[in-house]
């Protein structure tokens, strides 16, 4: 599986950490960085780099990391196409993926330390969209809204 990784300085090491844990795994993973550790560095540059290769790349994942993951989650929520989640805990990547058919999650890096962040994009990458109708539902409404911004009725 393709999973495509984009962080900040806030998430470097448990980026490392999770690059080498998914490769080791068998994954095909893609670094869109930081690099190097750089404090000053922006969380949208690598961010959007990976979560844009998700929308370019059918069937791959992507998990995008900061400091909180919500600057995160939103950057990767504005590229078209893409459902991003954010995921504290596997239940929550689990949901992310049965629900909302998610392809990216977010994790905060200092709210999550490697051995769960591990298990956070393990059990995200494992999970399958579950296909229920009243989540195919839902999400078609979404999909209407970014597309032609037509608000569902009830």
């Amino acid at each position: 599986m393709r999973v495509h990784l984009g962080g900040d300085h806030a998430a470097y090491e448990l980026q490392r950490a999770l690059v080498s844990h998914l490769q080791a795994a068998g994954h095909e993973v893609v670094d869109h960085g930081p690099a190097t550790y750089d404090a000053l560095d922006d969380y949208p540059v690598c961010v959007l780099r990976a979560a844009i290769a998700v929308a370019e790349g059918p069937g791959s994942f992507g998990i995008v990391l900061g400091g909180s993951g919500n600057g995160e989650l939103i950057a990767a929520n504005k590229v078209a196409g893409i459902r991003a989640a954010y995921a504290s805990s596997v239940e929550l990547a689990q949901l992310a993926r049965q629900h909302n058919d998610a392809q990216v999650i977010s994790i905060g890096a200092r709210f999550t330390d490697v051995a769960t962040g591990c298990l956070i994009a393990d059990a995200f990458l494992a999970t399958a969209f579950s296909g229920d109708e009243r989540h195919e539902r839902r999400l078609a409404m979404i999909t209407d809204f970014e597309l032609g911004g037509t608000v569902p009725t009830a």
